[in-house]
């Protein structure tokens, strides 16, 4: 069962997390979320743990039990310039200033993270299955960037991201050998394996 971090009733505890950093094509998209100091549900854990239906149930209720929530994309012309790592940071930044209180602490899902004004932060690998807030973030981050994955995709179906939701699958690959890239690709990553575009040639 995930636990709260500090057990501190006086304590603002936010989870962050991203999803989409491995992805060819879309943004990473960051979320941020205090949990109330009694939230406790038997489902909640890591968005890569839980099905489809689940997530979307969890979505909702972490949307009406919060204490607060924020959801960033950071599009790919941003990760081009500065790298999914700082876009990563820079959308958990985002989301945290959607917040409408100030936390006391963050807890950040994963082992990199630059200081977010004074509040002291700790890095926890795993931490979405390890803390609710953080699990709580990684459901958010998750559903909203398969929302507008799913959207894009009404305009490029030959992609399928309304499947692949924009990971390097061999089927999204051969597409982009097919038929090229897109507005949405992020053009600084390798977008094709060497065999593929030796293939090509």
């Amino acid at each position: 069962m995930l636990l709260p971090y500090f057990n501190e009733t006086n304590i603002y505890e936010c989870g962050t997390d991203e999803a989409g950093r491995g992805c060819l094509a879309g943004p990473v998209t960051a979320a941020a979320v205090i949990l109330p100091k009694n939230f406790r549900n038997e489902l909640l854990n890591d968005s890569k743990q839980t099905k489809l239906k689940t997530r979307n149930l969890l979505r909702s209720i972490i949307e009406q039990d919060c204490t607060s929530f924020g959801v960033s994309h950071v599009f790919m012309d941003e990760i081009d310039k500065i790298n999914i790592l700082n876009a990563s940071i820079l959308g958990m930044h985002r989301a945290i200033d959607q917040l409408k209180c100030e936390p006391d602490h963050i807890l950040v899902d994963g082992n990199k993270f630059k200081p977010y004004s004074s509040i002291a932060h700790s890095c926890i690998i795993k931490g979405d299955g390890k803390y609710l807030s953080i699990a709580a973030a990684s459901i958010l981050a998750k559903t909203y960037r398969d929302a507008y994955m799913e959207k894009i995709h009404e305009e490029f179906p030959m992609y399928n991201w309304k499947q692949n939701k924009g990971y390097p699958t061999f089927e999204h690959r051969a597409a982009i050998l097919k038929y090229g890239s897109t507005k949405y690709h992020r053009q600084s990553f390798k977008l094709l394996p060497e065999e593929q575009l030796k293939l090509e040639i």
